[in-house]
Parts: structure tokens; C-alpha cells; sequence
């Protein structure tokens, strides 16, 4: 048995991990101290991480994140921005997305709530949930759009598919009645199959105000906030400190 022919029958398998890993070891001398054993799971090993990158790299294409760089270990903490460390670690696990719990962000514009709800997104897709980001009215607009060319219920089916939905910039802009009822229809529909990070300038206290509608807004409020994270940030914008600097 030729390494050629191993190659071939890898090759045919489609295990380009353990391929790289076995031309590895044919030239490096010292994995031929290695038992059988610890060798075979070298090889094993590496064809499991690299599909486990590969599926990192497919959500995180799918999530279409502004900041794909976005990290946790780039945040800074402290009583004046409002922002815990203990908090962030304890959501740096996505625990509360098998608890279908939400994280809620507030706080003036710029002082880093798009950013920090990115960094947990990309911990998530780290950990191999399906994460999805949208500016408010780009989902509304995917929903009003699916409403009218017949693919409603697709679309449902296609958004119930990410375990954690990240909405951006929540109450910027009035919401006509039908974009209530169409963002009411997605929180009910996900109510018990994800989570959703949402950021708004707005304090939570004025969202039922600001939906106008008092029926839905009781409802939606309920399901949003119910045993939701609830971070408000604090401090100057984060880009007038960066331009200063």
C-alpha cells in the first residue's frame, strides 16, 4: 500500500483534513514514535477541525455581520460605560440561547451597543449556533416584500432556521401598523426557538410608547423582556474617543 493510493482513497472520501494531517506526518519524522492509536487520532483530529472551521466560516457568511471581527476580548468594561464583565462572561457561553432568553443593549448612539451585540453574535457562531444580523427596517422590509410576492411562510421557515437573530438599531424610525404586526408575528413565532439580541438608542421603558399599539405592544413587551439580559450603556461616543486619539 502506496501513500499515493491513500491519498486517492482520501481523496475520494473527501477528507481533506486527515489528507493534510497524513502528508504531515509522512514528512516529519517524529510522529513515527507515535503508537497506531495516537497517530490514527491525529489524523481524525484534524479533519474534525477543519469542518468545524469550515462550518464557523459558512454561519459566518450566512450571519452577514457589519464587524465580522467584532470580538469580546476588544470590549471594555467598567462602572462609567455600564458594561459588566461578569455580565459578558456569562453570555459568552450562549446559555441564554438554549434558554431562548434575550440580551437587550440601550444606550445613546455611539457608545457601542451595534459593536458589543456583533462581538456575542460572533461567540455564537463560534460555538456553532446559526446567527443572523439585520438593521430593523432591512427585516421589515424582507418581511413586507415576502408578504407581497407570496413567500411569507418561506421566509418564516428560513428565519426560524438561526438560533439567534441579531436586531440593530430598533425604534430609529416610526413603525406603520403592518410592520408591528409583521415584527410581533416573528417575536411570537421565535418565542420558543431562539433568541434575539436587540439594540436601540431608545431606554426600555418608552418601547410600548414608541409601538403605539397598545394590545400588541402589552404582548410583544412580554415576550421580549421576560427573563431578559438587560445591558444600558453608558459614556461618551466610542467614535468621537477613537477620533480623538
Amino acid at each position: 500500500m502506496t501513500l499515493a493510493t491513500l491519498m486517492e482513497q482520501i481523496t475520494i472520501l473527501s477528507l481533506a483534513g486527515l489528507k493534510q494531517a497524513l502528508l504531515k506526518q509522512s514528512e516529519d519524522s517524529a510522529y513515527s514514535a507515535l503508537s497506531f492509536e495516537e497517530r490514527l487520532y491525529h489524523l481524525f483530529e484534524a479533519e474534525i477541525n477543519q469542518r468545524q472551521d469550515k462550518r464557523i466560516n459558512r454561519l459566518l457568511t450566512l450571519a452577514t455581520l457589519k464587524d465580522k471581527t467584532a470580538s469580546l476580548d476588544q470590549l471594555e468594561y467598567g462602572p462609567k460605560r455600564g458594561l459588566e464583565r461578569s455580565l459578558i462572561l456569562s453570555l459568552a457561553s450562549c446559555d441564554f440561547i438554549n434558554k431562548n432568553q434575550n440580551v437587550l443593549l440601550v444606550g445613546p448612539t455611539g457608545v457601542g451597543k451595534s459593536f458589543t451585540s456583533q462581538a456575542l453574535a460572533r461567540r455564537a457562531i463560534s460555538l456553532g449556533y446559526p446567527t443572523k444580523y439585520y438593521r430593523v427596517s432591512a427585516l421589515l422590509e424582507e418581511i413586507k416584500m415576502a408578504r407581497l410576492d407570496g413567500s411569507y411562510t418561506k421566509t418564516l421557515v428560513k428565519l426560524s432556521k438561526f438560533k439567534l437573530i441579531v436586531l440593530d438599531d430598533f425604534g430609529v424610525t416610526p413603525l406603520q401598523n403592518d410592520e408591528i404586526n409583521n415584527l410581533f408575528e416573528l417575536i411570537e413565532e421565535r418565542m420558543f426557538n431562539g433568541s434575539f439580541i436587540i439594540t436601540a438608542q431608545l431606554p426600555i421603558k418608552e418601547w410600548h410608547a414608541y409601538l403605539g399599539n397598545e394590545t400588541v405592544a402589552d404582548a410583544m413587551m412580554d415576550r421580549l423582556i421576560h427573563s431578559a439580559h438587560k445591558i444600558e450603556l453608558k459614556g461618551e461616543s466610542m467614535r468621537k474617543l477613537l477620533a480623538k486619539s
